[in-house]
Formats: C-alpha cells, structure tokens, sequence
C-alpha cells in the first residue's frame, strides 16, 4: 500500500481567493459575509450571503470556456489550475494513472435558472445548446481531466455537502490501493442564487440574521441557522514514489478516511451522533491512531447540526481536541466545503496554526467543546481532522497528517 501525500492547494473562498490570501483570511479572521449583491433580496428571508471577492475567470480561463461554462466550473478550473501550479507538476507522465474527482452537491444551478427563464419568457428554441453541459454537477471533472489531458478515473461524487471530503477519501483509496499515482480532488459550488436561497430559507436552514458578524456563528446559543457560501477547494494527492520522484513539496500526509450514513432523515442528523462518531473513529483506525490534536468541524451553525455534532465528538474522544468552524468565516459552501476545509487542515498541520471560530460570544453548554474562539491559536499538531456532513445522512472524516 502506498502513503498519499497533499502536494498542491487551489482555492477560490469568500475569503481569499489562492491558498496563501485564503489562509491569510481564515487565521486572521476575516468574515467573507455580507450583503447579497447578485440579485435583489427585498422579499426573502434571508439576505446575507458569503460571496467571491475579487474573482476574475478571466485570470485563468479563456473566453470561450468562460461563456460556455457555468460559475461553479469557473471556480473549480481556477482552483485546479492553482493547485497543479502548486504542486509543480508540469505534464502528467501516465494520463491513465492520472485521475481527477471532484464532486458539486448543485451543479450549474445559476445556469438552470437563466435557461428556465429564456424558456419561460422567448420559448424551447432560445434555450442555449450548452445548457446541458453548463449544468450538469459532473462537468467541472469533465473540464479538468480535457484541460490536463488525464485519462485515468474521473467522475464527480454528488452527496451534498459530504461531496468534497468524499471526493478526497476517495482520491486517498485510489492512491494508496495502487489505483493512481496522482489525482485532482475536491469540490466546487456556485449556487447563490434565487431559487438556492429561497430554497433554503423556506426550510429554515439559512440564518436570518442581517449582521454579517452575527450570521454564521458555529456552536454559539445564538446560532439560527447557515449562511449560503460559494467558490471551489482542490488539492493535488499523490503517492510516496510520484512525490519523492517529482522532489515535490509536502503540505500533509492523508492517513485515513471515514464514510457513513445515518440512516435517520432527509436533512436532519442523527441526535445521537452515531453516524458522524463512526466516520471519524473509521478515519482514525485506519490510520492506527486513538486520537487526533485538532477538528475543522462540519460547524454549519445550525442548532441540531452543532449539537449533534458535539456529541458525535465526545462520543469518539474521551478528551475532545480543539476544535474550530472556518464556515464562520467562509459560510457554507455546500459540495464545495469538504474540499476547502480539507485544504485548510492540511495548511493547519503545516504551520502548526488552528483558525478560530470567529464571532464567538455565548457558550452553548450543548457544544462544550473548545472552539478556538475569536483568535488563531499555534499549535503543536501532528494529526487533524477534517468533517463534513451531508443532507441525507451522508458523513465523511478525512484524518491528514503532518508532512515528515
């Protein structure tokens, strides 16, 4: 079996966009929440969003890849881009042991709701050709593995908002199991928009709250609910014998993967934490640890989505590391959380630095953990965790290592 190690970073957040301005945002706590500016929210309830700042496709995308594609695969060609610079790689040597998995929970849901309206408002024949291939959720691994000529495995896990550490365990399985020397793993999300918004806060999943600073506010009494997030998170994995070939640097070593499902509700998690628990303690056992130093927690800010994942916490360690929620910060991304937050774990261990949970001010004694609260921490790290947990039941736990 191979060791997998993370050799390259692309992000695009609410935060920063690259991995060195993006890190910059999280350890200092910057809130990448504010105003929703792309259309006009006088009648929903919610009105705060995480948008990208500061985003040009244009700085790495051609024109026509730009007006034939989605934003979500704007976002997730420019991560990819970032991180295979990143990681130095010039050309792939084997594209069939080259793979790419990166997931969307959404798709091209800006697309779907232009197109819907071009049909409504002119008729069928005005509906783009591209529509198709601008919004199915696969398109941005389709994109990337054309871009890069990969020919190896390539598709897109769809799993709400589990998708990008989904797609990183599994890139992690191909590698270490002798599947693939290298893949391109993660997430990507655009879906700020009308009916994602409306959606969401009809359900009651979506903060309230117009204060940025007092909108996604993770483990707090105060909590009501998520704010709505955008951009894309993909990293580089590749074995031991490409990396030590390649001379490439080293952000982290992935040493174990964890994947359940609850089996409870459609969008509620198991109160009881049983799914959540098993994914980490899935991650930790493969890797042959009893514990871990720190958590980039799912910590969307919701009350039962917190409280379960306490629980789900002391269930697994009888003495809970700190832990933190970036989505304080970068709000949640959806299908693009996984990737991002697995980027910041790794950039953790490898500065030996926690991002705190920012806006923090009233304990919940249902979250008792120790959040990092307001203020980065250093830290002497040499395992992390990174969850995500998914409508649906769906819970991952991807366990990174610090680099030797």
């Amino acid at each position: 079996m191979n060791r997998v190690f993370i050799t390259g970073i692309g992000l695009v957040t609410p935060v920063g966009v690259g991995a060195k301005a993006a890190w910059d945002g999280v350890t200092r706590g910057v809130c990448g929440i504010g105003p929703v500016t792309r259309f006009d929210t006088t009648l929903f309830k919610a009105k705060l969003a995480a948008e990208v700042k500061g985003f040009d496709p244009a700085d790495f995308l051609d024109k026509k890849l730009i007006r034939r594609n989605d934003r979500y695969c704007h976002y997730a060609l420019a991560a990819a881009r970032m991180a295979v610079e990143d990681a130095g790689i010039g050309a792939f040597p084997d594209p069939y042991r080259a793979g790419v998995i990166v997931g969307s929970g959404i798709g091209g849901m800006e697309t779907y709701e232009e197109q819907h309206t071009i049909l409504m408002e002119k008729g069928p024949g005005r509906v783009s050709p591209f529509f198709v291939p601008m919004m199915i959720p696969n398109m941005a691994a389709g994109l990337i593995s054309i871009q890069y000529g990969i020919k190896g495995l390539s598709y897109c896990p769809v799993s709400a908002c589990a998708t990008g550490v989904h797609a990183v365990g599994d890139a992690f399985r191909n590698i270490k199991y002798g599947m693939l020397d290298v893949c391109v793993a993660g997430g990507s999300e655009a879906a700020i928009t009308p009916i994602s918004l409306a959606g969401f806060g009809n359900m009651t999943a979506l903060s309230e709250s117009a204060d940025p600073q007092n909108a996604s506010i993770p483990f707090d009494r105060r909590r009501g609910g998520f704010v709505l997030g955008e951009g894309a998170g993909i990293m580089i994995l590749e074995s031991e014998a490409s990396a030590v070939r390649r001379g490439a640097a080293v952000y982290a070593e992935v040493l174990g993967y964890g994947a359940t499902s609850d089996a409870v509700h459609i969008t509620g998690p198991d109160p009881e934490g049983g799914g959540a628990s098993a994914a980490m303690r899935m991650a930790l056992d493969e890797a042959g640890l009893s514990s871990a130093d720190y958590i980039n927690t799912h910590g969307t800010g919701t009350p039962l989505g917190d409280k379960a994942e306490a629980v789900a916490i002391k269930k697994t360690f009888r003495d809970p590391p700190p832990v933190s929620s970036t989505k304080s910060m970068t709000g949640h991304l959806l299908g693009a959380a996984g990737g991002v937050e697995a980027a910041f774990t790794a950039l953790t261990l490898r500065h030996g630095l926690l991002p705190p949970t920012v806006n923090y001010k009233e304990p919940d004694p249902e979250c008792d953990l120790d959040v990092v609260p307001n203020a980065a921490r250093p830290a002497k790290l040499r395992a992390a965790l990174s969850n995500s947990f998914g409508f649906g039941g769906h819970n991952a736990s991807i366990l990174l290592g610090k680099a030797d």
